[in-house]
């Protein structure tokens, strides 16, 4: 006997579970707070810093920006634990002739800075941030690099997935109780759709015969025999 396949109440419950996790682009992205983060190992030549950025823009992202101490302390160690870096990573951050200050290529707001202690020079223009992997402190330095070992990208969750992550906890719980409930259902509906196809959809019901006559019709039928055998 031909074997059918799953009944179609069955098919989105592959991926119902992991519907609500999937905030960042891939497993090769990590998540930290509402941004994903990547570190492209490749080594790269590059005649300006706009080379190195145009790596990150080719997967969607940006050049990393750092916004607390936190973030800072995530990057150091994921770079230590997962992501082979060099001694300092490129930040994505420039310094603004018109306005006399470092910006963040993503246009986000500058709210956290750890320069170390470095002495400025007095020309500031194609001044960029690099971050020192060992100490976690950044320093100026020239846009105008020749090369990169590896470029560090951030890009930001879209505001649906981060309302879905700031509300984790519940719409995990929901997840999984329409997930059980949705699974007993399906099993229920797949176990009857198999017991009917292997019984051949057939069902045989006996009925006993009846007579075309009620039990009054057969009683007057009777009596009027008797009274014809008296007369005879």
């Amino acid at each position: 006997m031909r074997r059918a396949a799953p009944p179609a109440l069955l098919l989105p419950l592959l991926g119902l579970a992991a519907a609500a996790a999937a905030d960042c682009p891939s497993s090769t992205w990590v998540q930290f707070q509402d941004s994903c983060y990547i570190f492209l190992q490749e080594a790269i030549k590059a005649e300006s810093i706009e080379d190195v950025r145009n790596q990150c823009t080719a997967h969607g992202a940006d050049m990393i920006s750092i916004h607390n101490e936190e973030e800072n302390a995530f990057i150091l160690d994921t770079l230590k634990k997962q992501w082979k870096s060099p001694d300092e990573i490129l930040l994505g951050m420039f310094f603004d002739t018109d306005d006399a200050s470092f910006k963040w290529f993503d246009k986000s707001n500058m709210t956290f800075n750890k320069w170390s202690n470095q002495e400025d020079g007095e020309d500031l223009v194609d001044t960029c941030a690099f971050l020192h992997t060992k100490t976690g402190e950044w320093k100026k330095g020239n846009c105008e690099v020749s090369s990169v070992e590896g470029t560090l990208c951030k890009a930001a969750i879209p505001y649906e997935k981060k309302y879905l992550s700031d509300n984790h906890i519940l719409v995990s719980a929901l997840v999984i109780a329409s997930t059980v409930i949705l699974t007993v259902l399906g099993a229920i509906v797949w176990f009857l759709y198999r017991r009917n196809l292997d019984s051949g959809f057939t069902t045989v019901f006996s009925t006993a015969p009846q007579s075309p006559y009620d039990d009054d019709c057969v009683l007057v039928v009777a009596e009027e025999n008797e009274y014809a055998v008296q007369f005879d």
